[in-house]
């Protein structure tokens, strides 16, 4: 029982030591995941796109 006790004064004692980030912090880390997000899928679908393209003339020439 004294194991679990210590564990959880531990756990407290952990939580305290936490930097949380502020509004501002996650607004603006938030913001750039979404643009990279979206800039990745506009270029995947591009190349998914140029690469269909592609393959449709090559199949027809032959």
């Amino acid at each position: 029982m004294e194991k679990i006790k210590s564990f959880f004064t531990g756990v407290k004692a952990e939580f305290g030591k936490i930097i949380w980030p502020t509004k501002d912090d996650i607004i603006k880390q938030t913001t750039a995941v979404v643009v990279a997000s979206v800039i990745c899928c506009i270029l995947i679908a591009v190349l998914d796109y140029a690469f269909g393209f592609g393959m449709n003339k090559l199949t027809s020439i032959f």
